[in-house]
């Protein structure tokens, strides 16, 4: 069943924007104008996640997020917003949201930002699962250098550092073990795990592919370039091909404008790409690779059995 988003912004273009986007990808979307509609909405429906804007006339998005904190706390919430004021994003992320886009934003970030926000969700209800896969003596090496940190400012970043380190991913469970150590919510622990594209919440492959989705890279045909990629490697933003040798993900921005459209493999930063110039890349990585998407391998295979 497709998940159940309500997009909730006073303006009917971002609301047709996101409605476009997310339909496109499956999902089951509705908008509403305003925060009191919402919330007439979110008592009479489930919804999966909830995005909405902060700025709106009456109810506005800090009040809706308080409002869903008591009335449906398990409802996963990503704030869109023209206006993302340090202020206004913290106060929402101690709220618990998962995330925020500023606007404008391209059809890639919101895509990608709305799986991640409803994969928490998914990982979220399998944390114990998750628990068991991790050795002991990795969680106590995790607490101990969770300690080590402990009351230090700025320690979120190193810790999660070494915690990746160690565990190799950085899946909900440990977020929040991480959170309760430092004393730090895990929506604020969340946020910045998905913010830094070097953090990962799934384990990784032995190479790992980052491919910018900034406006200047979205422009210049990255989106035909991350198609491709997903076609030939088989896989999701977030996923890991089944031999293990690839990890794909969207970051929104690589620092690297001018070589726009950009994607990185490993610590490798590669310019300029196309569909065709990234199969070639990534056969530099893996010599069996071939480009070849689903259908074109079945329709080979077909020509082979004829």
């Amino acid at each position: 069943m497709a998940a159940k988003i309500l997009v909730v912004d006073d303006e009917i273009i971002a609301i047709r924007s996101a409605e476009r986007v997310l339909r496109s990808e499956g999902y089951d979307v509705e908008g509403v104008l305003s925060g009191r509609e919402a919330m007439l909405k979110l008592e009479q429906n489930n919804y999966d996640l909830v995005l909405t804007d902060l700025k709106m006339p009456e109810v506005d998005g800090i009040t809706l997020i308080r409002w869903l904190r008591n009335v449906k706390p398990s409802i996963r919430i990503v704030v869109i917003t023209g206006y993302p004021s340090q202020e206004t994003i913290k106060e929402a992320l101690e709220l618990g949201i998962i995330d925020y886009v500023p606007k404008p934003f391209t059809p890639a970030v919101l895509s990608d930002v709305t799986q991640r926000a409803l994969e928490w969700r998914k990982c979220g209800c399998e944390a114990e699962k998750s628990k068991e896969e991790i050795p002991p003596a990795m969680l106590s090496e995790l607490d101990r250098v969770v300690k080590e940190y402990k009351n230090k400012p700025g320690s979120l970043i190193p810790v999660l550092q070494r915690a990746q380190e160690i565990v190799g991913y950085l899946p909900p469970f440990i977020q929040k073990r991480i959170g309760k150590g430092l004393n730090i919510s895990p929506a604020e622990v969340h946020s910045v795990v998905s913010f830094y594209s070097f953090f990962t919440m799934k384990p990784r492959g032995d190479h790992n592919i980052r491919v910018c989705l900034g406006t200047a890279c979205y422009v210049r045909g990255i989106e035909g370039v991350l198609e491709k990629i997903k076609d030939s490697l088989k896989i999701n933003i977030g996923d890991t091909t089944e031999n293990k040798k690839f990890s794909l993900e969207a970051v929104r921005c690589l620092g690297a404008c001018g070589l726009a459209p950009v994607m990185v493999v490993d610590q490798d930063t590669y310019g300029a790409m196309t569909p065709k110039k990234a199969m070639e890349v990534i056969g530099q990585y893996d010599p069996s690779f071939t480009g070849a998407t689903a259908k074109e391998e079945a329709e080979r295979q077909l020509n082979k059995e004829v």
